[in-house]
């Protein structure tokens, strides 16, 4: 479970990162990059939690 955990905060670093780049830039592929990272980052923690919360009620 840890591994997840430092995936997904690695994984908004990486947006994070992208925003900055955009707003040094003002380059769109930037700002794409960062949104498909931030949407895949949410899936994936939201499909974390709810494994976590279906391990709880089992």
């Amino acid at each position: 479970m840890a591994v997840f955990r430092i995936a997904i905060v690695l994984l908004l670093v990486a947006a994070g990162i992208s925003f900055a780049l955009f707003a040094l830039t003002s380059d769109a592929r930037y700002k794409r990059t960062g949104l498909r990272i931030l949407g895949g980052t949410l899936v994936a923690a939201f499909i974390f939690f709810a494994v976590l919360i279906a391990d709880r009620l089992a």
